[in-house]
Formats: structure tokens, sequence, C-alpha cells
């Protein structure tokens, strides 16, 4: 198979002892589908529940158990492929790939290998230095998850919790089409961002909703593409970088020595920082596929993907044209503005104050990272779009200084209020009077002889000034009339 005709760029390739390699890199994620039920029973997929509480007979392979397929998980995966621009299949069939686990019951596991629900589709990746790249998607199969073994609760025995056993997944197999670990985290946040948006994965990484299996091989620019490694199940995107990274200079190293890659799985430890041998990479033959007899071939109407077209969200590409077009933000605001549907939803609710600009710089730079720094969810934020619009609309009328908002945000993140009533009430109205913002430009002028000499010598020490008269009002006098103030009396 031949790599896409992509010019590498000199960045993203890997300096090695015998010159510059370029590494390859498929992703294979595992996203799990957001319904209450799971893909073959009716047993719930709620997270956190005691070990083997949510568990059917299905889920466990009693005897004469047979599967019946959750039409929500249907419908999500198809809200996926919509989502990419994907083929969508309107006959597919389930299979049974048949390995063995001790937390796997049946023996096999039930998923789509020759004709999944989704075909061929694209994500387009924004790499935030005005390249964008378009990620190839192969197809997006449905199956269901395994249990979990737990081998640290005793020293002699492991146990198995099957509370995940049956739980739907959407496998989303990508092309070999990236080039480097900056590349596949940006393409995996920007799925994440998609499914996220239509409520198909909820991404939570920590608890496992969302990871990767990932594909690594490398060449000499213009080569035909080496023997790839899979490293299995990385659960955070930052894990997803260096794994990458690590795996190629090990291959790199091991070509430069005179070996070869042997395709095989491989595990990443984080604290070690290293992959290692897990077991020799499987063939689809090995997992000797057949049609699962228990489930008809799944047949979805044409008018049905339709409806679920038509029913989609406004996607993050079409929101961040939006918000460039109709606010007047920059790409890099309105990209950071829509990695999440609420951060978006919050700041188009800030922006009815008037002023989509500096709603947008208060949004990001103060809400998100005062939210960062206490580690809230903006679902979570102590200040409401209302009282941030509401502020916004005080700095705009010059009712308030740039300072003296700060001053208020702080109020409202920790103690609330309506914007407008606390600045009443604690006197933290601007001043504009320029008869008073004379005279304490007069009198930081007089205190100070040598700076007024200096400034005329050069004029950029007007910074200072208006920095001393700001100081002596409280914050409280209109910048802007001091600085007119200022220029005037100085003489600059």
């Amino acid at each position: 198979m031949n790599a896409p005709s992509r010019t590498p760029a000199s960045s993203k390739l890997i300096t090695g002892a015998t010159g510059d390699w370029e590494v390859i890199v498929g992703l294979e994620i595992h996203a799990q589908v957001t319904s209450e039920a799971k893909l073959f029973s009716g047993a719930s997929t709620g997270f956190g529940a005691p070990p083997n509480s949510h568990v059917s007979l299905v889920d466990a392979a009693m005897p004469g158990m047979l599967p019946t397929l959750n039409r929500e998980c249907v419908r999500q995966a198809i809200r996926s492929g919509l989502a990419i621009e994907a083929e969508i299949n309107l006959t597919s069939t389930f299979d049974r790939k048949n390995y063995f686990y001790p937390d796997l019951p049946q023996g096999y596991q039930i998923s789509q290998y020759k004709s999944p629900i989704v075909g061929e589709g694209v994500v387009k990746v924004d790499m935030g230095d005005g390249e964008t790249i378009a990620v190839g998607v192969e197809r997006i199969h449905l199956e269901q998850d395994a249990g979990k073994s737990i081998h640290d609760l005793d020293p002699r025995s492991s146990f198995v919790d099957l509370n995940r056993s049956g739980v739907a997944l959407m496998e989303i197999v990508s092309k070999p089409d990236l080039r480097s670990s900056e590349e596949a985290k940006a393409y995996v946040t920007k799925l994440r961002t998609i499914l996220r948006y239509i409520g198909a994965c909820d991404g939570d990484m920590d608890k496992g909703n969302l990871r990767a299996d990932v594909n690594v091989s490398v060449r000499k620019p213009g080569q035909p593409f080496g023997t790839r490694c899979e490293i299995k199940n990385v659960n955070s995107i930052r894990f997803i970088g260096q794994a990458i990274e690590i795996e190629a200079r090990r291959q790199i190293e091991i070509l430069e020595d005179g070996g070869v890659i042997d395709q095989e799985t491989r595990l990443f430890d984080p604290n070690k920082g290293e992959t290692r041998s897990m077991r020799s990479k499987e063939e689809a033959h090995d997992y000797r596929y057949f049609p699962d007899p228990d489930l008809l071939p799944l047949t979805v109407e044409q008018a049905e993907v339709d409806e679920l077209r038509a029913a989609l969200p406004e996607l993050p590409d079409a929101k961040k044209a939006r918000f460039i077009a109709d606010y007047g933000v920059t790409p890099y605001d309105a990209m950071v503005l829509t990695l999440e549907r609420e951060s978006a939803d919050f700041f188009e609710a800030v922006a009815k104050a008037g002023d989509p600009k500096l709603a947008a710089n208060w949004t990001i730079n103060e809400l998100f990272g005062r939210l960062n720094k206490e580690g809230l969810a903006i679902e979570a934020s102590p200040v409401s779009a209302d009282q941030l619009g509401g502020l916004i609309g005080l700095i705009s009328e010059n009712v308030i200084s740039g300072k003296i908002a700060k001053d208020l945000f702080e109020i409202l993140w920790t103690e609330g209020g309506d914007p407008r009533e606390l600045v009443e009430s604690r006197g933290l109205r601007q001043v504009t009077d320029t008869g008073a913002i004379e005279k304490v430009c007069d009198e930081v002028i007089a205190a100070n002889p040598d700076k007024v000499e200096q400034a005329k010598a050069k004029p950029t020490l007007i910074g200072w000034f208006v920095g001393q008269v700001m100081k002596a009002s409280g914050g409280k006098a209109n910048p802007q009339a001091v600085n007119e103030i200022l220029k005037r009396k100085l003489g600059i």
C-alpha cells in the first residue's frame, strides 16, 4: 500500500544517525457509545457501579441467551458517520471475532468486519499554524466491549468485573494519513470534539470511554511504508503523543543498526517512557471471523439516515466559520471557543452584551483561564454568561475600566450578584469627570519633575504617568481621558 501523496514538512521529520525519517501513524479510536443500555442487552452502562452489578444473562454468556440489537447505538453510529461526511451503508452485518480472555465470557466478540455500518469519511484538522490536514477515516463499526480483569487485589488471584462486558463501542479506524505526534493529538482532539458535539460519546478518557490503538511505522521520505507496530489502549491524548515519539525512535534505532521491525502489539508505559512487546500482531485470519448466526443483517432505511442528518447540530467547523464571519473573532479565538459545544454556547450568550471581540477576550482569557486554574468545567462556572455579559456591557458603556472590571469579576466569582448593582453599591463606577482627573494628573506631575523632563525626551514614558494616575485614582479614572490629559500637560 502506498502512502498518500503528501510532501513531509522538514519540521515533522525525525533526525537519525543516517538522516531524516518520516513517521507514519494510523489510529483506531474506541469510543463508547452514549446509550443507557448495552449493545445487545438491557443492562445499564452506568459508570462506577459495584463490580458485576450491571450484568445481564446475555452479558455473562449464559447458555441459550440471544443478543437483541440496541437501535439507539445504531443511530449514534450513523450520526457519527454523517458528522464526518462518511458513506452510510444501508446494509451491514455482525460477525464473531474469536479469541480468549478471562473477561470475555462468550469466547468471542460480536463486531463488524467486512460490512461495517459506516464507510469512508474524512476529518479536517486545524493544526493551529495555518495548516489544515485532511485525515481519512476508513470505517466506523460497532462492537461490544469486553469486561475488566483486575490483578492487584490479591497476590494469588485475578478478578473479573463484567460491568463493561457488552457495552457498545464504535471503532473509528483512520487511514495512515498522520505524519507526526502533533497531528495525531490534534486529530484525536478534533474527533473527540465532534463526537461530543453530536452526543454520540462523552469522550471521557479518564473513564476509558475514549481510547486508542496507535499504529506506528517509519520510513525514509518517499519510500514505501515500513512494518508497523500497534500500541494498545492508550488512554490520554498526551500519552498518544508520547507513545508515537518513543516508538518511532525505537524503530529508527533498530533499522539504523541493521535490524528489522517485527510486526507486533506493544504496550506503552508512561512511567518508564517506553513501549514493550505484548504479543505478535494478529491478522484477521487469526480471529476466524464468521457471520454471527444469532443476528440478521442490519438494514437501515435511507429515510432514517436523512432524518438523522437533518437533526444534527451545528458542527465545530461550521460554528467556527460562523463565529469568524458574524462576530469578527480571530481564527484562533474561534477555534478555542468551539472546542466544546458548551463553551461555544456560553460565548454566544456573553456576546449578546454587544461587543463580541471583548466577549471573546474575557471568555477565553479571564473565564477559561480561571476555570482551568480551578479545575472546573464550563457547566460549573461560578460566573454565569449573563453575569459576564453584564460586566462586558459596563466596560463598553465606559461605566467601569478594565482594572475595575477584573476586580468586579473576582467579586462575581467569589460572591455572585448583579454586576450593575455591585458597581453602584460598592462605588466602582469609573471617574469620567475631566476636572477630577486633571487634578490627579497635576498632583502626579508636580511630584515627579525629573520624570517630566525624561518624558519630553522619551514620550513612551507617558505609560509610567498613566500607571501612577490610575493607581492614585484606585483604578477608577477613565484610561482614555488620562492619556489625553497627560499628553496635553506634558506636551508630548
